[in-house]
């Protein structure tokens, strides 16, 4: 049942914010623990650690979250970001740090793929026809980059409070991350505003999932899996911290690049709705991310900072063409009543695997090269490319049947 517009216009307000706070911390948070003297390592472990956080909660989300309440779940998840961005500012030592991140889910990510946007997730479809499905989950993407591009020109803060301010350098990075956690704050207040007809009416337990359904999530999520697996070498905190480290790039220059990454994310979105109504959601979701898997290792051996922003640029304007319709694909395969368990499962594979990868990237970035992060983590999403195609490439949603 479409029940209107105005909890769309909700999330759609609360995700950018979440995504100002996400832009902003991943640019910001592996350069401030390394001027804390944390080394690649610890602060692999620190991102991995917040990771983590955030596949328990999407795990939890999956499991209860209908029956906790979607609201209540939105509202509490934006609390403990709050709360974790302050823990993470003020404590001291690497382990305290790490527990700080779990349990505020930071995400180090430079991409909001939190607990809150399996919810979102979930809710949204509620709110438009089939054959508006795709574009409602593009432009809640768009919203989100342009979050992002603002939290990126928001890492420049702490530049300009030390030029401007006399601020030493350390505490200006330590004011990005309580910006951050008031951010977070802000969008639970915007959560508590949502209205009754987002809730389930149905007893989220209650539910079966089909045997067909149950084959498609288990092929589909596999493929996730190994997807996020890959991004996890590739998070914007150790992205920024390549940059910062092979070119020696302060993290004004650093967050003006990711403003441009995330501004060509958006037009990618607006894209991939369009595209995906010529060619099909599938066809777009891999013809799009190969050759930007590519792009990415030239970044990785470009000869100056100048080209490898121009490259990187490049590849961000076609990597997220698959995530609106990954979104959309997913809602479209399983049935209504199915949606939230197919969100949860789907993110919870990813968040797990990007989980793991970033303490491996530190290490690798430590005691090996400094490009192997990249590399490895371009010829993994290739490899996901080609099976997700030679798997689903007909199995069709509504809109592209007849």
């Amino acid at each position: 049942m479409i029940y209107g517009t105005t909890d769309r216009s909700i999330l759609y307000a609360a995700a950018m914010l979440r995504a100002v706070a996400t832009g902003m911390v991943a640019v910001v948070v592996g350069i401030y623990l390394a001027k804390r003297g944390f080394d690649p390592g610890a602060i692999g472990l620190v991102v991995t650690a917040g990771l983590a956080g955030g596949a328990l909660a999407a795990l939890l989300v999956t499991l209860y979250g209908d029956g906790f309440g979607r609201r209540r779940s939105l509202v509490v998840i934006s609390l403990l970001g709050a709360a974790g961005g302050v823990l993470v500012a003020t404590l001291d030592g690497t382990v305290a740090v790490a527990v700080a991140a779990f349990a505020g889910m930071l995400n180090g990510m430079g991409r909001d793929r939190g607990a809150a946007l399996i919810i979102d997730q979930v809710i949204l479809p509620a709110t438009a026809r089939d054959a508006e499905r795709t574009s409602i989950f593009a432009w809640y993407n768009v919203l989100q980059d342009v979050g992002h591009a603002i939290g990126g020109l928001l890492a420049v803060a702490p530049a300009l409070l030390r030029g401007f301010g006399g601020v030493d350098e350390l505490e200006s990075l330590q004011a990005a991350m309580l910006v951050y956690a008031g951010i977070q704050l802000l969008t639970a207040l915007l959560y508590a505003r949502l209205s009754e007809a987002s809730e389930a009416h149905a007893d989220a337990a209650s539910v079966v999932i089909s045997p067909e359904s149950r084959r498609i999530l288990w092929k589909i999520s596999s493929l996730f899996a190994l997807d996020s697996l890959a991004g996890g070498f590739l998070t914007a905190a150790l992205l920024s911290f390549f940059f910062f480290e092979r070119f020696g790039v302060s993290e004004a220059v650093v967050g003006l690049l990711f403003f441009g990454a995330r501004v060509a994310n958006a037009g990618s979105h607006v894209g991939a709705a369009w595209l995906a109504k010529r060619i099909g959601l599938v066809n777009t979701m891999v013809f799009t991310h190969v050759p930007s898997s590519m792009l990415l290792v030239t970044v990785a051996f470009a000869p100056s900072f100048t080209v490898a922003a121009v490259l990187f640029l490049l590849r961000e304007g076609l990597v997220e063409m698959d995530v609106p319709t990954r979104q959309s694909y997913v809602m479209a395969v399983v049935r209504a009543e199915e949606r939230t368990f197919a969100s949860g499962v789907t993110h919870l594979v990813r968040l797990g695997a990007w989980a793991v990868a970033p303490v491996f990237a530190g290490t690798l970035m430590r005691e090996g090269s400094m490009v192997a992060p990249l590399v490895l983590g371009a010829v993994l999403k290739i490899a996901y490319d080609v099976m997700l195609y030679r798997a689903f490439r007909h199995v069709k949603p509504p809109e592209e049947l007849g």
